[in-house]
């Protein structure tokens, strides 16, 4: 398995608690999907503009191999604090909305956690989705890209791509995991042809350094089949949670980027023909 690495030891008694969350990350990667039809939800959720386009039915898939830094759903990073459910039940639910999300040109988003940690789930509810007319988008970090069979890519209208950082070590600081994952799978995107809006958390002191957003754009730019990339604002709104999950949360002392530092970074994209927002 090329998706990242496979260590299923337990977190040892390590003091650092940063450290002690990406030990357990890597353990979400030797959970076992559940059988085929059913897959481990956080919720589902109705959004705007967000994740993807239109008006989006977003599921929020539990389990993720990565612990960013500035992650804002923590509640998803283990698969077994969510709840099972079968495809039929979240098809039932998105025909609920199915006629608004319609009209208002959106579609089902499959986001979390990491879609990809459950693939056989993930695929045939983009399968289903995708035959019953609706649009659909796949929200990854790519880490487990190599998990994304060409059919469950075929079946997806847009992938959301999280790109945290173009630097390897920067990238390995912020997540706990490997970059060349996340560029090995956006490029098979590319060479698929398929839609990809980038995802990219601006973060003070940690993803903002010129030559990051420069080799960011650069790449981005070599792929030919990014459509945009979405500069995201980094924010603190989710500390609450993590005070109610009893954890730390990384970047408390660090503050939003001001539209100085905003207008460089989409200043850096369009020099290299890229479409930023």
């Amino acid at each position: 398995m090329r998706g990242g690495p496979r260590d299923c030891s337990p977190p040892g008694p390590r003091a650092d608690s940063t450290a002690r969350v990406r030990e357990e990350a890597a353990a979400e990667l030797c959970q076992a999907e559940p059988a085929v039809g059913g897959g481990v939800i956080e919720s589902w959720d109705l959004s705007v503009g967000v994740d993807g386009p239109g008006t989006r039915f977003v599921v929020f898939t539990c389990g993720c191999p990565l612990r960013c830094l500035y992650c804002h759903n923590p509640e998803t990073w283990r698969m077994r604090d969510g709840r099972r459910v079968t495809v039929d039940e979240v098809m039932t639910e998105v025909g609920r909305y199915r006629r608004f999300i319609s009209v208002a040109g959106g579609g089902v988003t499959v986001s979390g956690g990491e879609p990809l940690l459950q693939p056989r789930f993930t695929g045939e509810l983009l399968r289903r989705c995708h035959d019953s007319g609706l649009h659909t988008a796949l929200d990854t970090s790519g880490f487990l890209g190599d998990r994304a069979s060409d059919a469950l890519l075929a079946d997806t209208d847009l992938v959301l791509l999280d790109i945290k950082s173009s630097d390897p070590q920067g990238y390995r600081r912020l997540t706990g995991g490997s970059l060349e994952p996340t560029l090995r799978f956006a490029r098979r995107l590319a060479d698929l042809g398929r839609p990809v809006w980038v995802r990219f958390v601006l973060v003070p002191g940690h993803t903002d350094a010129e030559e990051n957003v420069e080799n960011l754009a650069r790449f981005v730019a070599s792929l030919g089949n990014v459509e945009r990339v979405d500069v995201l604002p980094f924010h603190r709104m989710a500390a609450g949670k993590y005070a109610r999950l009893g954890l730390a949360y990384p970047l408390a002392d660090v503050r939003p980027p001001d539209q100085d530092l905003l207008d460089r970074v989409h200043a850096q994209f369009a020099a290299y023909g890229v479409t930023s927002v």
